[in-house]
């Protein structure tokens, strides 16, 4: 008989104590995040049997950024849709995979304070090969009229905006993390009795890693300050804080996430042939800068801080820099 760890939090209890320690607090940001919880599970399962079953490779569509929808992208982001729409916590939302937002026009959700914006798979092209992928996701307090329907200024909001934002790693083992402005907590899915539970209380990104992130297959497209940082890695030894290390997946949410937690910098520059990189603001960018902010890190665009920009598009793209504040300020010295 295997014996279950009581002290150890499971990410409903979590989201309830939390609650207990702010008695004004109405409970409906917890929902939320127990509704994603549900949701991060059934796809746990589709990924982890995605080679058993027909539901490798592309669905046959392009989607709204031109690239190829993998049939596992249609049912993560079915059942994020489904589980947002089912709950009384959204009164709409965003995805990736979809050229406009779809507003939940119910008695229920238009009573709803938050919409939801999310990544459903990001990383799906790596499945094939078996590679971590992820589910990325950006809450924010709506600024439209409550009780009536949501409406697409809701969702065209800058990332500072963001109530929560976080993000599932389907790995070794699967993760959830998510931030708030009080913090950044991760739990790890114990498949023994289908809970997410507290592994990673309180995370914070160390201000100096060894790791830095890029496609340096595109060195020669990236701008001259780019460069220059990127030299300065490369040209790292002992005397100076080094010798660093390149580490680049391919699958932003594996490389993000071990840099939070080793400390390191992610970077995906806009390029000559494609200035405003290849990242969306509102489902990459905006989330991942929030959580590393609030770990202790910085993020930018290579000229301002990502969380201050206006969005004007459901689909806009940016240049990203992220990781550990010490490393950011070298970069922004190159820059």
């Amino acid at each position: 008989m295997s014996i279950v760890n009581r002290q150890v939090l499971t990410l409903d209890e979590f989201t309830i104590q939390q609650l207990r320690n702010f008695p004004k607090a109405t409970g409906e940001l917890s929902s939320l995040l127990r509704d994603i919880g549900l949701a991060a599970k059934r796809i746990n399962v589709e990924v982890n049997k995605a080679g058993l079953v027909d539901i490798l490779g592309d669905y046959g569509s392009v989607n709204v950024q031109g690239e190829e929808v993998k049939k596992l992208d249609i049912f993560a982001n079915n059942q994020m849709m489904g589980v947002l729409r089912h709950g009384i916590s959204c009164a709409g939302i965003g995805s990736e995979e979809m050229d406009d937002i779809v507003i939940f026009d119910d008695e229920v959700s238009n009573q709803s304070k938050y919409v939801v914006l999310f990544d459903p798979l990001d990383g799906s092209g790596n499945i094939d090969v078996n590679v971590s992928i992820g589910t990325i996701f950006s809450v924010y307090r709506r600024t439209s009229e409550l009780g009536k329907p949501c409406t697409k200024e809701d969702f065209l909001q800058p990332g500072i905006k963001q109530v929560a934002a976080g993000y599932v790693i389907y790995g070794s083992s699967t993760m959830l993390v998510y931030a708030t402005r009080r913090g950044v907590n991760g739990f790890t899915l114990d498949p023994s009795i289908g809970e997410f539970c507290l592994s990673h209380p309180n995370m914070i990104c160390p201000e100096f890693g060894k790791i830095y992130s890029v496609n340096h297959g595109n060195f020669f497209l990236y701008s001259e300050g780019v460069r220059k940082y990127i030299t300065l890695c490369q040209q790292k030894n002992k005397d100076n804080g080094g010798p660093y290390t390149q580490r680049y997946i391919g699958s932003m949410v594996s490389d993000v996430h071990r840099n939070l937690i080793k400390g390191g910098i992610f970077m995906y520059p806009g390029m000559s042939d494609k200035p405003k990189g290849k990242l969306r603001l509102l489902y990459e960018c905006n989330p991942f800068a929030f959580i590393i902010e609030v770990a202790g890190g910085k993020a930018t665009n290579g000229e301002m801080r990502v969380l201050d920009i206006e969005p004007s598009d459901l689909h806009q793209r940016s240049p990203f820099f992220v990781g550990s504040k010490g490393m950011m300020e070298e970069l922004e010295a190159c820059l």
